[in-house]
């Protein structure tokens, strides 16, 4: 068949940027350079201001400005919608929010071109769960603002578009029930994981020593320090954790605004040393950091699905998150990790059980590997959305 054109729309540049997102539309579509024609079309963000060309993917930037999130979305919109008759392909796709002007101005033109809304975590959903999270301060209440006005663009989004891909049964139920879509519109593809680059090593004490975490047990996490990962659960447990093992060791790999109030409550409870900060660290190193963890925790309150935890089963780790949202079609409750209720006590004592438990955590590992083998490579994730784009492609013509 002839290939097919198609321009993704993604505020981050996936080449610079490593978020699950951004993770997906490079792995997918490198995958698929026999069949798609794909070009990427990002912010300028962290110095992206040439086109360039990895592994026969394109990827053009759009100005976005370097700012924190929404004004860059708000930039690289109103950028790419001017940009409208020179960004020719068969089929449209965008990630979140980052194609809505673009989708809103060929609709007025009346252009047949296909379009695609992909929705990772249902910004709704997210801004629900944010709103029950304690008592909120001013900066968590102007982000909760910024979250429901970028859910209804995303509602906008979903409404006008022609297909609609989710990665979970949990996100198309909630696209549903929160943006009111037909069923029929919307497809699953699941993200994926690359096995051949997470998996597990034998040297991991030296990885440990090179760590600072030496001899002792590290409990990993990896994700952005936002409100609903939930790291204030995790700094509760903490402190019931260190009471019995003191000189277990927390590895926070990621960044973002939670930091430096994490870092408060840590020091205000005296367990700040038990805490390790890497900070966002390079693509190449991070399966060498899970191949460091005893245990891999990850206590998001809202998640699509949680490609960390796929990354952490593919490094045969045991992994430990709160019953909550897409994450549960991630593990295998009691065999490949633990799924409990979104309390730092049952954090602490699940925490506790698998590093008192060396036969389990291997147990567990084990099998975790073996699941997302099969269930959640990249190629597998790439194979479905090919035929969604065929799939689209005849509903062009």
């Amino acid at each position: 068949m002839n290939k097919i054109n198609l321009a993704v729309f993604n505020t981050q540049p996936p080449h610079l940027y490593y978020g699950g997102v951004e993770r997906r539309i490079i792995e997918t579509a490198k995958r698929l350079t026999q069949y798609i024609n794909t070009t990427v079309y990002s912010g300028t963000k962290s110095g992206f201001k040439k086109p360039t060309s990895i592994k026969g993917v394109n990827f053009v930037p759009g100005f976005s400005t370097d700012k924190l999130y929404p004004i860059d979305n708000w930039f690289f919109n109103k950028t790419i919608s001017g940009s409208v008759k020179n960004i020719q392909a068969h089929i449209y796709e965008s990630h979140t929010v980052s194609g809505y002007k673009f989708l809103k101005t060929i609709r007025k033109q009346k252009r047949k071109e296909l379009f695609i809304q992909t929705i990772h975590g249902v910004l709704a959903d997210e801004y629900i769960k944010a709103t029950q999270l304690g008592t909120p301060t001013i900066r968590s209440k102007l982000a909760n603002l910024v979250m429901w006005k970028l859910s209804k663009l995303e509602k906008q989004a979903a409404e006008k578009a022609n297909l609609i891909i989710t990665i979970s049964k949990y996100t198309q139920s909630r696209i549903i029930q929160l943006y009111e879509i037909e069923k029929e519109k919307i497809r699953i593809v699941p993200n994926g994981v690359d096995i051949q680059k997470f998996r597990p090593l034998k040297n991991q004490n030296r990885i440990k020593k090179q760590m600072g975490v030496n001899n002792q047990s590290c409990v990993l996490f990896v994700g952005r320090l936002i409100p609903r990962k939930g790291l204030a659960f995790l700094v509760q447990a903490a402190k019931q954790i260190v009471k019995e093992e003191e000189q277990t060791r927390f590895v926070i790999v990621g960044d973002g605004p939670q930091r430096s109030q994490l870092i408060h409550n840590l020091e205000k409870n005296r367990i700040l040393k038990n805490f390790i900060f890497l900070g966002d660290v390079k693509d190449e190193i991070l399966p060498l950091i899970y191949n460091c963890a005893d245990v891999f925790v990850f206590p998001s309150i809202q998640e699509g699905q949680g490609i960390a935890l796929l990354e952490a089963q593919a490094a045969s780790k045991p992994v430990i998150t709160f019953n909550t949202g897409g994450v549960r079609e991630a593990i295998i409750n009691q065999e490949t990790g633990l799924l409990i209720e979104p309390n730092s006590d049952e954090l602490a004592c699940a925490i506790l059980k698998l590093l008192k438990n060396e036969e389990l955590r291997n147990k567990m590992g084990k099998k975790g590997r073996e699941f997302v083998s099969k269930y959640f490579s990249w190629n597998n994730s790439a194979k479905k959305l090919l035929e969604i784009y065929k799939e689209a492609n005849l509903l062009r013509k």
